[in-house]
């Protein structure tokens, strides 16, 4: 039966890179302290993009996890332990001779309720060089709530928030490595997706500095955040390791979508070019 409320957990955090035993303890360390915290314990946590390497890419094929056996029995046993859904982040995941930047999810039973492999690469840090597009959907029920999952990137992409919510996803999970300086089109982008589609936004993203291969630094800025359908943040954070937590009606999602009904409204024809277009002695 569908809850009438989640509590979730995003998991801010640092991550070193290139150091996948190291990041798997912090997560571990970390799940545990928020479901042993004394208190309602939440109904799902989320972690960042790419916990378990960082941006080593160009040690894959020395680090990535290999057909993402390392990160599913972590995230698994945790998720059966303590009965909660966990939103794995994501990981660099090894699949023969190709890498993936995957997201994971496990169930209150510790089950691989979903995977999705991130299919928009970002140039700026040579995703596309080492990392192989995904080409499906990360489309998923947890507890019989419709949710979507997207990672960093793909937030640039309308149509893939888009697709999600008309194939009913409530809640959108968007697991993250967002640097400075983009911190206004972090903060933009996701109000406009929670906006525009009318649904429930968790977004995690990592602290802290990471140094690529060629000795340039990135720093991350955190301001993971959960947001309302009607754009409104109802948790959020600064730059510091921390864990936030919101607590969201999820019945909200069809009251909003009732009162503005955008998905009713749509000319879909019309955005595909199938519309005849109209002469300016028709519009007179």
């Amino acid at each position: 039966m569908k809850p009438e409320a989640w509590r979730i957990c995003l998991i801010q955090m640092d991550v070193s890179i290139g150091e996948p035993d190291r990041n798997a303890d912090r997560v571990k360390r970390r799940i545990e302290q928020v479901m042993d915290s004394p208190g309602a314990r939440p109904d799902v946590i989320v972690l960042p993009e790419m916990w378990n390497t960082g941006y080593a890419l160009e040690k894959l094929d020395q680090l990535a996890d290999p057909g993402g056996e390392a990160a599913r029995e972590l995230l698994s046993a945790l998720s059966a332990r303590y009965g909660v859904n966990i939103i794995g982040g994501s990981v660099s995941v090894r699949e023969g001779s190709r890498f993936y930047n995957r997201l994971y999810v496990t169930d209150r039973q510790g089950r691989i309720a979903a995977q999705y492999d991130k299919t928009h690469l970002f140039r700026l840090m040579d995703e596309h060089s080492y990392l192989t597009a995904g080409d499906l959907l990360g489309r998923f029920e947890l507890d019989g709530v419709a949710c979507g999952a997207i990672i960093c990137y793909d937030l640039r992409f309308p149509e893939l928030a888009r697709t999600l919510a008309l194939d009913g996803a409530e809640v959108l999970f968007v697991p993250a490595q967002w640097p400075h300086p983009r911190l206004h089109h972090w903060r933009t982008l996701l109000t406009a997706r929670a906006i525009e589609n009318q649904m429930f936004i968790a977004a995690c993203n990592r602290v802290g500095t990471s140094v690529g291969a060629d000795g340039t630094a990135s720093a991350f800025f955190g301001h993971s955040v959960v947001l309302d359908p009607w754009g409104e943040t109802i948790a959020g954070a600064e730059e510091e390791e921390t864990d936030i937590y919101a607590d969201i009606p999820l019945s909200s999602v069809q009251e909003v979508r009732s009162r503005i009904p955008v998905f009713a409204d749509r000319r879909e024809a019309l955005y595909r070019g199938i519309g005849k277009p109209v002469s300016a002695q028709e519009r007179a």
